[in-house]
């Protein structure tokens, strides 16, 4: 057999064989004419381009001999047989109204030759409303799937979490409003192809916003685990979050785009601009538990990358804790740390949350799977000062290395406003509300809102008093990181086509 070009690829990252019919021109070219009939077929794998994009390329082999040539397609097809991590069918829910209305567009013209060509079957849902795609995947029989994929934005991906996630709880008989309950793994993974504004969560797991790279991890069966954090009040359960939640600065910037839909992604940047300049800071108290299980830190400037070993390190001592005292003692046992202030902004993050706008997010060394989140309190300061901390998360400093910043690895927390501790159905209080209420709608006015709120994953939340736990690698994605940038892109594992052949 002879190869037409060099090419070295892992199994693992074949993507199809396919024989192949030469045409008269290909036939006549060349060292093929001392063929008297030649042989031919096709494999496409990934091709590994900069900045963490892939490619489907592929190669031709020619023989002269068919029965030769059948073999190799025979063995190359029964090796992708062996690779049980592949999909064979998928359940795919398209927003035809995210980001800028491409969804639809993106699917049929980049993704979908890429499942025909992978041999994957797919049963395709264009998303009508709000929830839609939530509420099917509470009926849908979900058995019968080997993952879930969702066309569109980060809040597209949110609906299709919190509905896989509320099924398998659902199947399972846990009461989601129960804020301790020790919630089930979902084993089906989710595959994200960005279609929408920013596309948070799909940067800061694969490394780069490509529908065509997003789509090759879901075809080779990539595998991420990914920690969720479960946001309660009152033990009423209130939402998911995998990225950011964020009081203050992140949830008044929300809040107002909100009204500003019609300007389209423009809208965060005005509101952003807007609410920088208000400067508004409120008063509450926050308790967590620190991550004690965890063997790294938010300033230690080791991130999270594919194999990760924090996470590996970090998931096995969980099961340790949890085995050996169980899961209620060892909350029951754990000190938490209570700070009191005023606050431009609290964040908490699961992710680096990144994107192309801060390429290291708001935590560069938060992790993906580690059973923590990094809590970030940004204290009151000047706008100035402020303005300085915001501006690092474009660049290479430490973003952390403020007086006015705290940052700390946590595993669970509880935050309560200065208007909620104040008791918020008393009538001053309704008068601070109203009060507040003006003084927002009034710019002009110096004295300070009394409450902001929360950014859930690009969603608001009602309350401002909110308890969050952590839940370590409750779900998978079709990703595997982000990979190390390497020098020769080129050099692969030892399984190989240029070895078997």
């Amino acid at each position: 057999c002879v190869r037409a070009e060099n090419c070295s690829v892992p199994t693992s990252e074949i993507i199809a064989v396919e024989e192949t019919e030469l045409n008269k021109k290909q036939r006549s070219a060349g060292k093929w004419q001392k063929m008297a009939k030649p042989h031919a077929f096709t494999v496409y794998y990934v091709k590994k381009a900069r900045n963490h994009r892939w490619r489907c390329r592929d190669v031709t082999f020619w023989c002269a001999d068919e029965y030769l040539c059948n073999q190799w397609i025979q063995a190359l097809k029964e090796l992708l047989e062996m690779q049980k991590c592949r999909p064979k069918q998928l359940l795919v829910y398209i927003n035809p109204y995210g980001g800028k209305r491409q969804g639809e567009r993106i699917y049929e013209q980049k993704v979908a030759p890429l499942f025909s060509l992978a041999s994957i079957s797919t049963d395709v849902v264009i998303t009508e409303h709000a929830n839609h795609a939530k509420e099917n995947l509470l009926e849908v029989n979900i058995n019968k799937y080997d993952g879930v994929v969702c066309v569109g934005g980060d809040g597209m991906f949110s609906e299709v979490m919190h509905g896989l996630i509320g099924r398998m709880q659902k199947d399972s008989g846990i009461d989601q409003n129960n804020p301790k309950a020790p919630l089930v793994q979902c084993n089906i993974r989710i595959g994200i192809i960005p279609a929408g504004s920013t596309d948070c969560i799909c940067y800061s797991t694969v490394g780069v916003s490509d529908p065509v790279t997003s789509a090759l991890h879901i075809i080779v069966g990539d595998c991420q685990p990914l920690d969720v954090s479960s946001v309660h009040h009152n033990n009423t359960f209130l939402k998911y979050s995998v990225s950011l939640l964020g009081y203050g600065f992140y949830g008044d910037v929300l809040k107002d785009s909100e009204k500003k839909r019609w300007m389209g992604p423009m809208r965060y940047d005005y509101s952003g601009f807007k609410t920088f300049l208000s400067h508004h800071y409120y008063e509450g108290t926050i308790s967590f538990q620190p991550a004690k299980h965890t063997p790294g830190s938010p300033r230690d400037k080791d991130s999270c990358r594919t194999g990760c070993y924090v996470c590996k390190e970090s998931e096995q001592q969980l099961a340790e804790q949890r085995k050996k005292c169980g899961l209620k003692h060892e909350e029951d046992e754990e000190e938490w740390k209570v700070i009191k202030g005023k606050f431009l902004a609290i964040n908490a993050v699961n992710m680096s949350c990144a994107c192309s706008r801060s390429p290291k997010g708001l935590s560069p060394a938060a992790h993906l799977a580690d059973g923590s989140a990094d809590l970030i309190l940004v204290r009151k300061c000047s706008r100035f000062d402020f303005l300085r901390y915001l501006v690092r998360h474009t660049n290479q400093d430490d973003q952390f290395d403020f007086s006015f910043v705290d940052v700390y690895r946590v595993k669970s927390f509880q935050f309560t406003s200065k208007l909620s501790e104040d008791n918020e159905s008393s009538v001053t209080d309704i008068g601070k509300k109203h009060f507040g209420q003006f003084c927002r709608d009034h710019p002009a006015c110096c004295c300070n809102i009394a409450s902001s709120t929360w950014n859930c994953d690009g969603e608001t939340l009602d309350s401002s008093a909110i308890e969050v736990r952590v839940h370590c690698q409750l779900m998978k994605l079709f990703a595997r990181g982000i990979e190390e940038n390497c020098k020769d892109e080129a050099a692969y594992s030892q399984s190989s086509i240029e070895q078997l052949l």
